[in-house]
């Protein structure tokens, strides 16, 4: 097996710090999970938890723009995929009966935006990660107005925060009560589409 380059070894080292962060963060939330105790559980000294990341909360947001990249990509996937409207939609709310409510994400997010509260340039990281997000979303309605040949009643900007609050909203809901139906995601975005023809 030949040897790793430095690079390649320091790209490893940080995607199993990341890999571990996120267990942590997931399992224990944010307050409880130290960067001493990633470092301990991936392997790693203290030193190259730092030397990667200059705070426990951009380790942290780092591992939800992850999580977002990974969450969104899947949903976006199933949007895109070939089919009708509902063929769509169906994907979509397997997708969110799946993923809304997840105890240890959504805990984690809220977790981290009171965290983010307090301090103003944190803050202003995690707004421009979830302006990533809402971006993605963005679009992804966009194209699937344009492919179904219909017009969004309201920008998509404005669409996305809509679909993502009702997602939050959801979310919250399902990590107390799992026996909440997630369709509801499906039905906003199903009357956003069904709502304005071209």
């Amino acid at each position: 097996m030949p040897r790793l380059t430095r690079s390649e070894s320091q790209a490893r080292t940080r995607a199993e710090l990341l890999d571990t962060a996120r267990e942590l963060f997931l399992s224990e939330g944010y307050a409880r999970t130290s960067l001493e105790r990633v470092a301990e559980e991936a392997g790693y000294s203290k030193g190259a938890v730092y030397s990667n990341f200059r705070t426990k909360s951009a380790l942290c947001l780092e591992v939800l723009s992850h999580i977002h990249e990974t969450k969104f990509g899947e949903a976006s996937e199933l949007l895109q995929a070939a089919g009708t409207l509902e063929q769509r939609l169906a994907r979509l709310e397997g997708w969110a009966e799946r993923t809304l409510g997840d105890v240890g994400w959504t805990m984690l997010e809220f977790e981290f935006a009171i965290v983010a509260r307090e301090d103003p340039q944190l803050q202003r990281e995690l707004v421009s990660s979830l302006g990533l997000v809402r971006g993605m979303v963005a679009a992804q309605l966009q194209g699937l107005a344009d492919d179904l040949g219909v017009r969004l009643p309201l920008p998509a900007e404005d669409a996305a925060t809509l679909v993502l609050s009702a997602g939050l909203g959801l979310g919250i809901q399902r990590a107390i009560d799992p026996s909440l139906s997630a369709r509801l995601i499906s039905d906003a975005i199903r009357t956003l589409l069904r709502s304005t023809t071209t």
